[in-house]
């Protein structure tokens, strides 16, 4: 999509850029004072950019997701369109904030948690109001309010659970998950072939599992090194354990990614890193190349600016090969992802002024947002535009995917199904 959109018209707006604002790189994570927030949570393509880069990204992911799950037209609109009413709407409130409020700006659990009530107390409103009067002069309310009702409990009872599991998913819960006891001791359980510990490395890129080893803590005393003094001091009480190499994603299938468990004072005081291999951003084929001199430290970097709050042990190193560049964080700190497929056209929605806001608020730390403000206006054309500019999008995306698909079946690719 960097490609597709670089030939598109832009405002001359640049912002500090995802670089891959899908509906599913929005979601949970921890604040350093134990807050859930929700925000952008991908940035392995960051850069400085035009706004309308990410904004047509979302906007567009909004539309496919709503055609895979089965939205009408006029759904797949509407949700499509919120999301791009909501980022406008979003960024005009944030041109008339002082400079130091957009920075403190945020939205906590407790918000999200506000705003589905206040959709709730409206819906029982407007359902009151359309109540008749059955035999007997008794109220009937109508069987299309009762039905909407269910839908928006159901949705916000989905929505509820995610938030409680996401502070269930820190450190303690990733040693049940990805490590076991040895002669007494906790090491990371091998689970080939998404997770190869240390001791099953032996050979890999040519070194012995006892080179890894001190490779890793060699890039460990590099990585601290890109932190703040307070925070390294932090890290110095903890010891490695043991090291594995993990699979990650579909998008970064094919890069290196590895875990990390350290140990405090004692076997239950764990901390789970992970180190994630970062590459040149596929927008700096398009764009200007990034300052920074590693694309670890771009990731980071971009990553501080556009989140209302980043992982206290987000930092980066140089790998030991030339072309290799890392960035470090957290494994597991209140993680918390929509289940997109499963949403009504509702919860999309209701999700679609989620990603909006936070999306604006984003650029809103890097840019000038009243420009942009003043730039895309206080009507709906902006919205009717990107709406069309993702329909569009779609129909090319689906039209990929059956070539793709036709490709397979006729033998000039390679595919083994059913993984």
């Amino acid at each position: 999509m960097a490609a597709d959109l670089a030939g598109t018209p832009t405002a001359g707006l640049n912002v500090q850029l995802c670089g891959d604002a899908h509906l599913s790189n929005f979601g949970g994570f921890a604040s350093p004072e134990r807050q859930l927030l929700f925000g952008l949570n991908d940035f392995d393509e960051t850069l400085p950019g035009p706004f309308e880069y990410d904004l047509k990204r979302m906007a567009a992911s909004f539309t496919i997701a709503a055609r895979n799950n089965g939205f009408t037209p006029a759904d797949e609109k509407a949700v499509t369109s919120e999301s791009v009413r909501a980022y406008r709407s979003a960024m005009t409130e944030f041109a008339a904030m002082r400079t130091l409020d957009i920075w403190y700006a945020h939205m906590s659990e407790h918000d999200i948690q506000e705003a589905m009530e206040a959709v709730q107390k409206s819906t029982k409103v407007a359902a009151g109001s359309k109540t008749g009067k059955g035999k007997g002069g008794k109220k009937r309310a109508s069987k299309g309010g009762n039905a909407e009702d269910g839908h928006i409990a159901k949705s916000f009872k989905v929505a509820n659970k995610t938030l409680r599991k996401a502070h269930t998913r820190d450190s303690l819960q990733a040693l049940t998950r990805f490590a076991e006891v040895a002669d007494g001791r906790y090491r990371i359980a091998s689970q080939p072939p998404v997770v190869v510990p240390l001791r099953d490395m032996d050979g890999a890129w040519g070194l012995s599992t006892d080179q890894i080893r001190e490779v890793v803590e060699d890039q460990f005393r590099a990585y601290q090194a890109s932190l703040s003094a307070d925070r390294r001091l932090l890290l110095d009480r903890f010891r490695i354990v043991d090291m594995a190499r993990k699979v990650v994603g579909v998008g970064s299938v094919g890069t290196r990614a590895f875990m990390v468990l350290l140990q405090g004072r004692d076997d239950q005081d764990p901390l789970f890193l992970q180190v994630k291999e970062a590459t040149r951003s596929v927008l700096e084929d398009h764009l200007p190349n990034s300052r920074f001199n590693t694309p670890g430290q771009r990731v980071v970097e971009g990553q501080r600016l556009m989140q209302a709050s980043s992982d206290i042990f987000l930092g980066w190193t140089k790998g030991v090969q030339d072309d290799r560049f890392y960035y470090w964080r957290q494994l597991r700190d209140m993680k918390a992802s929509a289940a997109v497929e499963t949403m009504s056209p509702f919860a999309m929605t209701f999700y679609a002024r989620m990603c909006g806001w936070t999306l604006a608020r984003a650029h809103a730390r890097s840019s000038d947002p009243v420009a942009i403000a003043e730039y895309l206006g206080d009507d709906d054309r902006l919205d009717r535009a990107i709406t069309q500019f993702s329909a569009g999008y779609a129909d090319q995306n689906s039209r990929d995917y059956d070539a793709f698909v036709k490709a397979v079946a006729d033998g000039r690719l390679d595919a083994v199904h059913g993984v």
